[in-house]
């Protein structure tokens, strides 16, 4: 696989016929893909029983003032409990991985602050946890048609609401979801 295939940037969706569960129409963006594997966020399903401000709380995160209305999104099954926020790329700290011209992932309480006092990126997607995979595990996904990619949309990421981001996705394909097969095969 040569460095201009790789997937870090893209959305990945599953499709219809997702064996697990827990990405049945996952929308995850891929911050990192190599030789050796990939790392993405699930940017689509959110956190209900867990708040923002009880986050800070649980971190030890003093806060003046009132806390933001930030959204908690469940990044992906792998370190549920280590929290990444996939941002725009205004802010960047010493351990910030550039991702793209636009985006950017932090895995720091530095950034937590920050948006928690208004300091902190434009926008700002946080999730706790993430997906993976080993090396070769995302391409024989994506050939046992599992997954599908489309470029990163900011618009998608950042603006539209979870339960239509897996349907706008698929819709930036040309896809008319009607027509998904839940088996790969021939016509």
């Amino acid at each position: 696989m040569t460095a201009d295939s790789y997937l870090e940037g893209q959305l990945l969706l599953a499709m219809p016929n997702m064996e697990d569960p827990r990405f049945d129409r996952s929308v995850i963006y891929i911050c990192s893909h190599s030789k050796d594997g990939a790392m993405g966020l699930v940017v689509n399903e959110i956190m209900p029983e867990i708040s923002f401000a009880e986050l800070l709380d649980q971190l030890d995160i003093e806060v003046s003032g009132e806390v933001a209305d930030t959204t908690v999104f469940r990044g992906g099954p792998v370190e549920a409990g280590r929290g990444f926020v996939l941002h725009s790329a205004d802010y960047v700290q010493e351990t910030t991985l550039i991702v793209s011209e636009t985006l950017a992932l932090t895995a720091t309480v530095d950034i937590l602050r920050a948006i928690a006092d208004g300091s902190g990126p434009q926008h700002s997607l946080l999730a706790l946890g993430y997906a993976g995979w080993g090396a070769g595990q995302i391409e024989e996904e994506i050939k046992n048609n599992s997954w599908m990619t489309v470029r990163a949309d900011d618009e998608v990421i950042f603006y539209t609401e979870p339960d239509d981001k897996w349907a706008r996705a698929m819709a930036m394909l040309g896809i008319d979801l009607s027509m998904l097969s839940n088996e790969a095969g021939h016509a």
